[in-house]
This record gives structure tokens, C-alpha cells and sequence, in this order.
């Protein structure tokens, strides 16, 4: 299967403090790849370098035929890549419209991608003049996934985007996820809740210590669990 997106050896730092070492991480086209690891293993800081918010010391990270690594963090958008942090960092003070407004203006995109987006988020359609602020967690989320995708990209980062929603919100999360698989969209999925993952990824990654250690079928992880305690520590 042809590569969305290509890591290879990888090198960051914060400061003097190596974080990824020789990181090594294929997406391939339409497919949804789970970061797994322990808190601190480098799951975030792998998708900040991607983004270029994390320099990165050497290695390469290549989008198509362009090295990410050689662009400036405001271009990195520009070039296909959204991202939604852990945390969502909506304008608060902005309506769910001009937070969209936002991510159509970074890459010059009008009125049918918005309404593409919102198709993905019918809730957010009722929800258009409410200050983003006083929304649900589940809510937020779903509108910090609209605005990303409002650059209509090729690849999507996702950092825990379940974190601390309700079980109906989840599966929501999930079905937009596979949604987005089934338009041709690859995603990198962060996430601590293994529940969330099998339901939802093709392939894992498994990251520990700033490395790639394995990479496996979802269907390999759902035959062995020692997989998850090996590099996760739970059951």
C-alpha cells in the first residue's frame, strides 16, 4: 500500500533532553495508525515534530514528495497536515462559525468545504452563533476536528481525542474517524484507551522510549493482549 506519510530516523530534542531516537512510522494512504505507549514514551512529541512545533535534529518527515522537516511551522498546515491537540485550544471566545471560519481561511477554502465539514458534524450546525466556550467537552472536540478539517487534508493527527468524554460523544468521535478513513483521509490516532483503538485502527504502533519498537495488524492485537502489557502495562 502506497505511504501517506514517511518518518525515518527521527531525532528530537527539548533542550539538551533527547526525546525521539531514530524514529522510524509509515501511514499508509486512507489508513488509521494508533500510537500506543506509556505516558511520557513520545507519542505526542512525535506528532508536534510532524507538525514542526518540535525541531527535528535529524531524520526526515515526508509528506508526498516534500520534507516536512525542511518547512516552517506555519507552512506545515499548508502543505496537508491537520492537527487536533490534546485539549482542543479553541478560541473561546469565538462562535463555533468564526472558529470554522479559521481553519478555511489557512488554506483559502470556501463555502462547500464548510458545508462538507458540517455534513461530518450535524450537531455543530445547530450550534453555529454559540460561543465555543460554553460547549460540552464532546462538543469541543467535535468542533477542534472541524476546524482541522476545513483544511481538507491528507493526513490528520488526532492526540487523544476521547479524553474525558462520555461513552455516547465517543462513539461519535469513532464514527467520524471511520468516516474520514472511507473519504481517503490517513490518521495518526494517540490514544491511552486500548477499548478505543481496536474498535477503530487498522494498524498499531506500538512507541516506547522514543522508538518505534513494533508495528502490528489490529487484528494481531486483538489475538495476542500481551502486546498491550508488554508496552502499555495494562490488560
Amino acid at each position: 500500500m502506497t505511504s501517506a506519510l514517511t518518518i525515518s530516523g527521527l531525532d528530537c530534542f527539548y533542550g539538551e533532553v533527547q526525546v525521539l531516537h531514530g524514529l522510524d512510522l509509515d501511514l499508509r494512504k486512507g489508513e488509521v495508525l494508533c500510537l500506543l505507549g506509556r505516558n511520557g514514551a513520545g507519542k505526542t512529541t512525535t506528532l508536534k515534530a510532524i507538525m514542526g512545533l518540535v525541531p527535528a535534529r535529524s531524520g526526515s518527515i515526508v509528506l508526498g514528495d516534500r520534507d516536512l522537516t525542511k518547512l516552517a511551522a506555519h507552512d506545515v498546515p499548508k502543505a496537508g497536515i491537520a492537527y487536533v491537540p490534546q485539549g482542543r485550544r479553541l478560541f473561546a471566545e469565538m462562535t463555533v462559525a468564526e472558529n470554522i471560519e479559521i481553519g478555511l481561511m489557512t488554506r483559502n477554502k470556501g463555502s462547500q468545504t464548510r458545508e462538507s465539514v458540517l455534513a461530518l458534524f450535524p450537531l455543530l450546525r445547530d450550534r453555529l452563533r454559540q460561543r465555543s466556550g460554553t460547549l460540552s467537552g464532546g462538543e469541543q472536540q467535535m468542533l477542534a476536528m472541524a476546524r482541522a478539517l476545513c483544511l481538507e487534508p491528507e493526513v490528520l493527527l488526532l492526540d487523544e481525542p476521547t479524553e474525558g468524554l462520555m461513552p455516547s460523544m465517543i462513539a461519535k468521535i469513532r464514527e467520524t474517524v471511520a468516516k474520514l478513513r472511507e473519504r481517503g483521509v490517513s490518521t495518526i490516532l494517540v490514544e491511552q484507551r486500548v477499548d478505543a483503538v481496536l474498535s477503530v485502527a487498522d494498524r498499531v504502533s506500538f512507541i516506547e522510549n522514543g522508538r518505534n519498537r513494533e508495528t502490528v495488524g489490529v487484528e494481531t492485537l486483538r489475538g495476542d493482549p500481551a502486546f498491550v502489557q508488554r508496552y502499555v502495562g495494562v490488560g
